[in-house]
């Protein structure tokens, strides 16, 4: 039996891998180097997972209701 991807679960793979790909293309020493501009978006995804660690509330689980991924932590 597997267990079902909640909203919750989602939104941390999503953020992960964001963060992997934003680094990716941010460090000069990467083979996939684009420009350091890249690692605001890294910051940019590490402030809204505080922000919404802080105010228990994520825009992109909202999103991710209304589409139907159940809710769950």
């Amino acid at each position: 039996m597997t267990t079902p991807f909640t909203s919750w679960r989602i939104v941390r793979i999503v953020a992960g891998a964001f963060i992997l790909l934003s680094l990716a293309l941010g460090i000069p020493g990467s083979p996939i180097f684009v420009s350091q501009w890249w690692l605001a978006f890294t910051a940019f995804v590490g402030i809204n997972l505080l922000q919404s660690g802080v105010t228990k509330w994520c825009l992109m689980e909202q999103i991710l209701r209304k589409l139907g991924a159940p809710a769950g932590a």
